[in-house]
């Protein structure tokens, strides 16, 4: 399995890290050819206007869209705004999942946080129930979704932090930050 992680801005190395410890090749994407004979995408936390101000400056943005209509793409905070048809300003995005996102839902980084929450969606990966360590660091929240969309988990007063559409993934918090590998392998499984 080759898996790319966009690696404009943001933290793609530790996302790399997780991948090769699960033995994915992994292909640092900065340029469109770097898409060529990837089975998935990750696009990583960071700043989604520098990362869509990056792709469109090395001419991705297509690229991104069209790999993203046939092969799985996960935007991981940052990219999951990245991700998204709407953000409520305008910013480059790649308008590929059918989710609204706000940016910076929960306050500045003083205000970041963890909580363990249910993610009925990783016993694909492992059988045994547990719940997900969630980092949340300047985070979004997904506002809302649109058709197609499935909400995978949700924080206690019912915000939705992840969901899929097909093989389309979305986190508001950062699975790269937790030494639990279940979400990198779940991507892993959409990705096949």
């Amino acid at each position: 399995m080759k898996i790319g992680v966009l690696a404009l801005q943001g933290a793609f190395a530790e996302h790399q890290s997780v991948l090769e410890s699960l033995g994915v090749e992994v292909v640092q994407v900065r340029l469109p050819q770097h898409l060529a004979q990837l089975d998935g995408l990750i696009i990583p936390g960071g700043e989604s206007t520098t990362i869509g101000k990056l792709a469109e400056d090395f001419n991705l943005i297509q690229p991104l869209r069209l790999f993203g209509r046939e092969h799985a793409i996960w935007g991981t905070c940052a990219g999951a705004i990245f991700l998204s048809k709407d953000i409520g300003r305008r910013q480059p995005l790649l308008e590929l999942m059918n989710i609204t996102v706000a940016r910076n839902a929960f306050g500045r980084q003083v205000d970041s946080f963890e909580v363990d929450l249910s993610m009925p969606c990783l016993l694909e990966v492992d059988p045994v129930d547990r719940p997900f360590r969630t980092v949340f660091i300047r985070a979004p929240i997904i506002e809302s979704v649109g058709k197609g969309v499935e909400i995978l988990s949700q924080l206690s007063d019912g915000r939705i932090v992840a969901a899929r559409q097909g093989q389309l993934l979305a986190t508001s918090f950062h699975p790269e930050l937790t030494g639990d590998d279940r979400f990198h392998r779940y991507f892993m499984e959409l990705a096949k």
